[in-house]
């Protein structure tokens, strides 16, 4: 385990997170709230925990749908801690993704057990997602981004933005999947949102125009293309590694 892990927990009961930030920090956490579905995708974005805690009653999203966005982005472990307890509520959570299953009412001592079983790492398996394209290396759970070698500096938002269209190279991505993606549901009727960062992520790949770059496609999207090409000749397909 890291030294002070950051869990985030996503719970519209404010005290079920205040016992839960309260038995957390005591064993040196950092933690992050939040009360909605896409409130939670939205911080999983921009502070990529190193665990989640996830109620499947939601005011917004079911769970099962948050357990599958953030499986899309992320290979950090997963617990369902929630008041639900059917045999397909908990079939249904860990065949999406999630890690582990407990229910309400919890034992302090027993989730941070399973918190730690959750966190241990195996030797030689990166913390992924890692994403590799030709020189360019993606690490969003490290917040880091190069391009043959040299260290990019991009915000949160910006290097999910950038893993996103990293993931779907030479291929269009459209906007609304895009701003749903990287804002949550919702976002998709904000487009200037989008084009303000795009515009910003531009201009500091500028340095990489060489390699790559990001091409507007009219009204369809954006896409990654560059002058990278693999053995065959052919513009590489991203690579991912996960834990």
């Amino acid at each position: 385990m890291k030294p002070h892990p950051l869990a985030l927990i996503i719970d519209e009961e404010r005290a079920t997170r205040s016992l839960l930030r309260f038995t957390l920090r005591e064993e040196n956490y950092r933690v992050v709230e939040a009360e909605s579905g896409q409130r939670g995708l939205k911080l999983a974005a921009q502070c990529p925990p190193d665990v989640v805690i996830l109620e499947l009653t939601l005011p917004d999203l079911d769970g099962f749908r948050v357990i599958e966005r953030l499986r899309a982005r992320s290979r950090a472990p997963l617990l369902v801690l929630s008041e639900r307890c059917s045999s397909a509520d908990k079939v249904g959570a860990l065949d999406r993704g999630a890690n582990d299953y407990l229910t309400k009412p919890f034992d302090g001592a027993e989730l941070l057990a399973r918190l730690r079983v959750l966190q241990r790492s195996i030797p030689g398996v990166p913390d992924g997602p890692l994403l590799e394209l030709g020189a360019l290396r993606i690490d969003l759970p490290g917040r880091r981004v190069s391009v043959s070698g040299r260290n990019l500096s991009l915000s949160p938002t910006e290097l999910t933005l950038l893993y996103f269209l990293a993931r779907e190279t030479g291929n269009v991505v459209s906007c609304d999947h895009l701003l749903r993606s990287v804002w949550g549901d919702g976002a998709e009727k904000k487009p200037h949102q989008l084009q303000v960062y795009i515009a910003a992520l531009r201009k500091k790949l500028l340095p990489c125009r060489e390699e790559f770059h990001i091409s507007t496609e009219g009204r369809h999207g954006y896409r990654l293309a560059g002058s990278l090409v693999n053995k065959n000749g052919e513009f590489p397909n991203a690579s991912e590694e996960v834990d």
